[in-house]
């Protein structure tokens, strides 16, 4: 019986980690794909405090992993396909077995959401894809599109400027959500070329990609922009399907939270990109992560 199990080693769940130890707490840590989470799509952070020249991402997580395994705790390879409330704890099951702890924290962040539009699915891995950073050297020289209008979207529009020969930023408005200082960048940038109120309606092409089929939605008017890559950058989509029988969560599956990261099932705590929240970046991840330690230890306490 442990006193906490956390499912997800993003920066949430590290920072709950951390927090989690200090207050000396039994913790068992399961993570289904790489430590770090989705940020590691993204090549370096810059507005991370304590870092005035930005930092690597893959450094920074590097960074947060250290500091939890020198505490003692291990991170384990493990992916969870449900919880079970049990009275006074919980059952989490998982490939490995089923293990029996006191509290839970979950935090399992999200993936990115599809675009919907035909060809996507066709294409993905044959020019269509959603991390610049993993595949923008494969298009060194080639013309590409980048979906979306906030932070990922310019963060990678400029990063896939250094590989492509030029770079079409389509969005659906003609404002972004993005920060002031990306939207400045991009548009410094000569190889970034801005299509607003626009949207895609097709991918197109044989084998791979050769052009996206838009239409400008104040005009109505379609046309076909030729390229050989398609970034796309439309939101994300939270990874808590395996808890939605237990836990309350908005129309898009984010786990509805209180201020103490509590969520609607006791015991049971969330926090990251998989809860309901106005700003999803690494620093108010760590927040989430370092509140839901702590709720869990006064939880504990009380018990």
């Amino acid at each position: 019986m442990y006193d906490l199990i956390i499912i997800g080693a993003g920066p949430s769940g590290l920072a709950a980690a951390l927090y989690a130890a200090r207050f000396k707490l039994e913790v068992r840590i399961f993570e289904k794909f790489a430590c770090g989470g989705q940020i590691l799509l993204s090549p370096s952070i810059e507005n991370y405090p304590g870092f005035p020249d930005g930092i690597s991402t893959f450094s920074l997580i590097d960074n947060f992993k250290k500091q939890v395994e020198n505490l003692g705790l291990k991170i384990e390879n493990v992916e969870v396909m449900g919880i079970e409330p049990e009275e006074g704890a919980f059952k989490v099951k998982a490939e490995a077995g089923s293990f029996q702890a006191k509290t839970v924290i979950l935090s399992t962040g999200a993936i990115s959401k599809r675009l919907g539009v035909e060809g996507e699915d066709r294409f993905i891995g044959k020019g269509v894809s959603y991390c610049g950073t993993c595949d923008g050297p494969l298009f060194k020289n080639k013309d590409i599109a980048v979906i979306g209008g906030g932070d990922r979207a310019l963060e990678d529009a400029i990063f896939l400027a250094n590989y492509a020969n030029s770079v079409f930023l389509i969005h659906r408005r003609n404002q972004f959500r993005a920060s002031g200082i990306l939207v400045e960048k991009a548009k410094e940038n000569p190889k970034i070329k801005f299509i607003l109120d626009t949207i895609v309606e097709k991918i197109e092409g044989e084998s791979k990609v050769e052009a996206v089929k838009v239409k400008n939605v104040q005009t109505g008017l379609q046309s076909n922009i030729a390229c050989q890559g398609v970034f796309i950058f439309v939101g994300i989509s939270p990874n808590t399907e395996f808890v939605r029988n237990i836990l309350k969560t908005d129309e898009s599956g984010f786990i509805i939270v209180n201020q103490e990261m509590h969520t609607t099932k006791e015991g049971v705590f969330a926090c990251g990109d998989c809860v309901k929240k106005s700003l999803y970046q690494v620093i108010n991840a760590c927040g989430d992560g370092a509140v839901a330690a702590d709720s869990v230890h006064k939880y504990l306490l009380n018990l």
